[in-house]
């Protein structure tokens, strides 16, 4: 499948968000933090699936990519707060990998809890 020059246009867009995080980093650990903290990445999301979505149906698929969005994100705050701490015991890929573990558990354990009150996620 040949690449379009919009689906080009967001690579480049998304990964120079992704650098310039990194690169702030670099000079402010706060105000990096504070970029990565912001939606970018799921504003971007929202702007192209409004784009690439027939007219009729465009708000409907945007609100629905939203409101998961905003479920998702719920099971991955714990490893914010844990990771510091397990990285100072188990170094930075060990604790990668146990935050990596605790997310999917936390994603499944959503899950479950959404099913019970008719939401699928």
């Amino acid at each position: 499948m040949p690449i379009t020059t919009f689906a080009l246009f967001k690579l480049v867009l998304s990964a120079a968000l992704i650098t310039a995080v990194t690169e702030v980093v670099k000079r402010s650990d706060r105000f990096g933090a504070l970029l990565a903290s912001l939606p970018f990445i799921t504003v971007l999301s929202m702007i192209w699936i409004y784009h690439e979505t027939p007219a009729a149906t465009r708000i409907a698929k945007v609100s629905t990519h939203a409101q998961l969005v905003f479920w998702y994100v719920l099971p991955t705050l714990p490893m914010f707060i844990l990771f510091p701490w397990l990285a100072r015991h188990f170094g930075f890929y060990g604790a990668l990998g146990a935050s990596a573990a605790l997310t999917v558990a936390l994603f499944a354990l959503t899950r479950a809890i959404m099913a019970r009150y008719g939401l699928a996620l």
